[in-house]
């Protein structure tokens, strides 16, 4: 990551069709593509939580493709917050 420009952290939650359709595998790419670390997990309500941290430029380009999801997916509502953490993630896990 380029170290000039500060990091933030976001948290997205993203409800609908978003478990059992590679949901996960498709956001652990797309992190791996504009180089964003954090994680993803499926979570027991049938929601997924994902953990994001990058630039505002790589995370507003994340969150577009993040929003559409991947084919058999449909997603009825996604929340982000940003969050405040002195954590620095050095990969994007899927848990």
């Amino acid at each position: 990551m380029d170290q000039k420009k500060p990091l933030i952290t976001r948290e997205y939650v993203l409800t609908g069709r978003v478990q059992g359709v590679g949901f996960r595998w498709f956001t652990h790419n797309l992190a791996s593509y504009y180089n964003i670390k954090g994680y993803v997990k499926n979570q027991p309500d049938g929601s997924v939580l994902v953990v994001a941290q990058g630039t505002k430029e790589m995370l507003e380009l994340f969150e577009k493709r993040l929003a559409e999801g991947p084919t058999y997916a449909l997603i009825r509502n996604m929340t982000k917050e940003t969050i405040e953490t002195d954590e620095r993630y050095s990969r994007f896990d899927i848990r």
